[in-house]
């Protein structure tokens, strides 16, 4: 086995993550998104590398295959992407490199939570903790050995925001719903669910929950809300533009959110974002940042290309009508930009339009493309 091969116990686990991911086993994002952190932190454990390139390629081979294994669920890309990039920052500092500060010298997320930001500190190599030097003749070892700490305690941050990521999107949800206000949300998402309650605590309102036909994840998300003492109607998606006008403000999940500012969302999603926009009432999505993905939606205006089962929408049974109809059950809406008012984020809130400038500070920009044969394929399988 080469220095900078991956062990048989991690290939393993990078081979028993893609076969779930392909067999729909591992749903969501943020399900996705811990199961791939959980399996990149036992496969940087265990690497065998004398150099930062080595590394990079292990990561990268092992979050290819994931990625293959189910393109649609950007999250698995967008976590081998941050840890790619925590990688090559501890790499700098381990070896006493300049971080690239100057890419990230101003950052949104920081300015919105502290405030202006302060002049640019130059980063300081700890005196407790030595240089490390790459491709060590007299101990190949040596340089996993020294950065294998660090980078265990940066995948544990980025575990860390996963796993508490409801809370920090829903820290200030009282400041966006009001007393008496009427919102309507769609479907299942846990992140909202979390919103919804956390504002309940503070203010009465009232909540008008879309079924979500065929998958109806709307009665659950109803039952919940009604379950923590919020007035809550549940009404049929034919009924999303009669009840707009009634409505002071939508609020939705999001499956991924893509660089130019808009998402993919459950279907039915761009049909509440529409009537919202006739009637002028604010559409806000909850998300966490790890749902931030470079890539673009270059080919399809309205809906991802991930379908499900047709005979949830007409069953076999119509008989003749089956032959004369083509059924298509996406599981997504692709939600333009121009829809929505603003992402309530983990890190704050951002409008549509600096998604981009996020992006560009969560990942770096040679980890985009985690191999240049699969982007294009990655973007249009959406």
């Amino acid at each position: 086995m080469s220095t900078e091969s991956m062990s048989m116990s991690s290939q393993r686990l990078v081979d028993n993550l893609a076969y779930k991911l392909k067999r729909r086993q591992v749903v969501g994002s943020r399900a996705a998104a811990l199961e791939t952190l959980l399996v990149l932190r036992q496969v940087v454990s265990k690497a065998r590398f004398s150099n930062i390139d080595q590394l990079v390629d292990i990561i990268r081979g092992a979050g290819r295959k994931l990625v293959e294994a189910q393109p649609k669920e950007y999250a698995v890309g967008n976590t081998i992407r941050k840890v790619l990039h925590h990688i090559r920052e501890e790499y700098q500092t381990a070896t006493g490199g300049v971080p690239s500060t100057s890419r990230t010298s101003f950052s949104i997320s920081k300015f919105l939570v502290q405030g202006q930001p302060r002049k640019q500190a130059v980063a300081v190599q700890s005196e407790d903790r030595p240089l490390l030097k790459e491709n060590d003749p007299d101990d190949p070892d040596s340089f996993a050995k020294g950065l294998k700490p660090v980078l265990m305690e940066a995948i544990q941050d980025v575990l860390d925001e996963l796993e508490t990521v409801y809370d920090n999107v829903s820290k200030n949800a009282k400041d966006h719903i009001h007393s008496d206000e009427i919102i309507l949300t769609l479907g299942m998402s846990r992140t909202v669910e979390a919103f919804l309650k956390s504002a309940a605590h503070h203010r009465k309102y009232t909540v008008i929950v879309v079924e979500s036909a065929p998958s109806y994840g709307g009665h659950e998300m109803a039952k919940s809300l009604s379950a923590a003492g919020i007035s809550t109607f549940l009404v049929p998606d034919s009924s999303i533009f009669a009840v707009m006008s009634r409505v002071n403000k939508v609020i939705i999940g999001a499956h991924a959110i893509l660089a130019n500012g808009g998402m993919f969302a459950v279907t039915g999603s761009q049909l509440a974002a529409t009537a919202a926009r006739a009637h002028s009432t604010p559409v806000v999505v909850c998300a966490g940042q790890f749902k931030f993905t470079p890539m673009w939606n270059l080919y399809h205006e309205y809906a991802a290309l991930d379908f499900g089962d047709p005979s949830a929408v007409l069953g076999f049974e119509e008989g003749d009508l089956v032959d004369k109809v083509d059924v298509v059950n996406p599981y997504y809406d692709y939600v333009q930009p121009e829809l929505i008012d603003v992402y309530i984020t983990n890190y704050g809130d951002h409008p549509p339009s600096a998604i981009y400038r996020l992006i560009k500070e969560t990942y770096y920009d040679e980890d985009n493309e985690l191999d240049s044969s699969t982007t294009a394929p990655e973007s249009s399988k959406s």
